[in-house]
């Protein structure tokens, strides 16, 4: 298991990218969150295996379809982050 925090920024919020990271990491039986940031960028936190987090880390550079990423910071953390599930928080 893997877990890493993503800060992904460029026009990613007001395009449903938070709604499309969602339903991609609930495909990839993903846990963790996504969220808007007040500086424009979102944050994920995402816990799974190797390849399903490489996998959703190369299609958040894309996103849905009005995104357009201009880049994504990644920090490794602890792998025993406490999520059950994966949320889109307010």
């Amino acid at each position: 298991m893997q877990a890493v925090k993503l800060l992904i920024h460029g026009k990613v919020q007001g395009v449903g990218y938070r709604r499309w990271f969602e339903k991609e990491a609930i495909a990839l039986n993903l846990k963790g969150y996504v969220k808007n940031l007040e500086n424009g960028d979102v944050e994920a936190v995402i816990i799974g295996t190797e390849q399903s987090v490489a996998t959703i880390i190369r299609h958040a550079y894309v996103g849905p379809l009005r995104a357009s990423v201009s880049s994504i910071q990644q920090e490794q953390l602890a792998e025993d982050a406490p999520f059950t599930d994966f949320k889109m928080l307010r």
